[in-house]
């Protein structure tokens, strides 16, 4: 049975002309990209490439405004800016929204009882208000850590509003932003957002897994998980991975490149699933409909359908999806705090179907009819 793979905000498939390039310097370009020799400095060449076009993607061209910490993808990039930044600035408050990705929630549960952490609330759209959150802010603010994209909803979140407001109660407060669903996905401008920190990861736009990046704005400071050899200006030290941030880098310019077409393309996507859920006859809601959303995710939640029941006979139908609920889940033993933050019903049950730029019309146009079918089956109907 052919699998229709509707899971790319989990993770997309390796692009073939990332993966060749990856190989190709694995095989010749090996040398450690720390050493003096002109071997090291091929490898420090292809990392300089990566560096400038990766920034490029990122809206800070030639890095004029901050500099990129190569990491081994979006969790390890997270967690060093809130933590790192937290320990920089000393005990004090910490900011996140109740979206976060636990690649932050957590990292900020970490730092213990010196960082109480405030949660900014959602809108039953799954959008943070920017005055609501920086009513959180005062003077022992450390960090406030707002995605850009929800991981779960596909909402975008107001991040030049949030960060203007957060600076008016807080000047110095260090703001992290998690774009692990954004790059390739809506337009960034590391500048327009006004953060200090901003976390990517290679494996959301067909870059190889494990790999990613933190870009960090000049003069914010950061405390370093562990000592080395001195790589990175010491924030994130160790032998550099060379065919791996080039493969991010590329993947990165791919995506941007291709944004513009990728994303009419997907919202195309995205009705012909709506309207599945429509002819289902099953009391449906699209979620954050109400609001700017990422093109490649589309979420659907359905009355008294089980999440984990829905996620299983799609996949069992040749359909891959992602699916939550807001009471726990046998799967995971945990709700989803996102569905949770937004209000949704615990007799509800959400499917996340998402595109990548290999996705295909005749695959959704399919899936859609798999997804109206097993609804109806698992309501009764």
């Amino acid at each position: 049975m052919p699998i229709i793979y509707l899971d790319n905000a989990a993770s997309t498939p390796v692009a073939e002309e990332v993966l060749a390039l990856v190989g190709q310097i694995a095989r010749e370009d090996y040398a450690n990209p720390s050493a003096s020799h002109p071997a090291g400095a091929a490898a420090r060449r292809r990392i300089a490439t990566a560096r400038d076009e990766l920034l490029a993607a990122l809206g800070d061209a030639a890095g004029a405004r901050g500099d990129l910490i190569w990491t081994s993808g979006g969790t390890e990039g997270n967690a060093l800016a809130v933590m790192g930044a937290a320990r920089a600035a000393g005990p004090g408050a910490v900011i996140v929204s109740a979206l976060e990705h636990p690649a932050v929630a957590a990292s900020v549960a970490a730092l213990g009882d010196g960082w109480p952490v405030r949660v900014a609330p959602s809108s039953p759209d799954g959008v943070i208000d920017a005055d609501a959150l920086a009513a959180l802010a005062d003077d022992t603010t450390r960090v406030v850590a707002v995605m850009l994209v929800s991981n779960e909803l596909g909402t975008v979140q107001p991040l030049p509003e949030i960060v203007a407001a957060v600076r008016a109660r807080a000047p110095r407060v260090h703001v992290h932003c998690d774009a692990t669903q954004a790059l390739g996905k809506v337009p960034i401008d590391v500048g327009t957002l006004g953060v200090d920190s901003l976390g990517v990861a290679g494996h959301k736009l067909h870059g190889p897994k494990g790999t990613g990046a933190l870009w960090l704005r000049r003069g914010a400071t950061l405390v370093p998980f562990w000592a080395g050899g001195g790589q990175q200006g010491g924030l994130r030290q160790g032998t550099q991975d060379a065919p791996g941030a080039a493969g991010l880098g590329r993947a990165a310019t791919r995506a941007v490149a291709a944004m513009p077409e990728a994303s009419a393309r997907w919202r195309e996507m995205a009705a012909v699933l709506v309207r599945a859920a429509e002819e289902s006859g099953v009391p449906w809601r699209r979620l954050g409909a109400d609001q700017a959303t990422a093109p490649h995710i589309v979420s659907l939640a359905f009355e008294r359908v089980s999440a984990d029941g829905l996620r299983n006979v799609l996949a069992s139908r040749g359909v891959i999806a992602s699916s939550g609920s807001a009471c726990a889940t046998p799967g995971s033993g945990k709700p989803s705090g996102t569905l949770a933050a937004i209000g949704l019903p615990p007799t509800w049950g959400m499917v996340r179907l998402s595109f990548g730029l290999e996705t295909t019309m005749p695959e959704v146009t399919e899936a859609a009819a798999v997804l109206r079918d097993v609804v109806r089956e698992l309501a009764g109907r």
